[in-house]
């Protein structure tokens, strides 16, 4: 669970890495290192603890991912692979390798798409969907927990900041 950021010390590892190159190289400008050295660093702190929460589940945040996209996705609970990528923002080959596992798992199935040939339809399993059910409550809660040293309206300003980096940069 995440601390009040009251109860954080003055200074982080960003604080720190920023000393050290402004003291070895003060002629670099390393300034965005203060936002992207602590997104990466919280990157990683997240997807450890979204990991550690799907593990009592027997699965790991990616298979949750595709699962839960889909039952998000509403009635009839499929999508295409290309779709899956662009909500979940990984590369074609990164959702294909978890597309096949999850399909081993049980969770989806793939089937040809009726309205091209070529094409292919992600479909959640029942399996999938008692998955998503039993997962989705936990996931909110894991998230919720992570940002939980900022207030509501702190997070609000910080979504929307995050939001702002994701549309300049793709």
């Amino acid at each position: 669970m995440a601390r009040r950021a009251d109860a954080v010390p003055a200074q982080d590892v960003a604080d720190i890495g920023m000393a050290m190159w402004k003291k070895e190289r003060p002629d670099i400008d390393c300034s965005g290192k203060a936002v992207t050295g602590r997104i990466l660093r919280l990157a990683e702190v997240f997807m450890a603890a979204m990991n550690t929460n799907m593990s009592r589940f027997d699965v790991r945040y990616a298979h949750y991912a595709i699962v839960g996209t889909l039952r998000a996705a509403g009635k009839p609970y499929c999508m295409s692979p290309t779709e899956l990528q662009n909500t979940l923002m990984i590369t074609s080959g990164g959702v294909s390798n978890l597309l096949k596992k999850v399909e081993q798992m049980g969770y989806i199935r793939r089937r040809s798409d009726p309205g091209d040939g070529r094409g292919v339809i992600v479909e959640l399993t029942r399996a999938g969907f008692a998955l998503s059910e039993e997962t989705m409550r936990a996931q909110a809660e894991t998230e919720r927990g992570l940002v939980a040293a900022l207030s509501p309206s702190e997070q609000v300003v910080l979504a929307g900041l995050l939001r702002r980096l994701v549309l300049a940069n793709g």
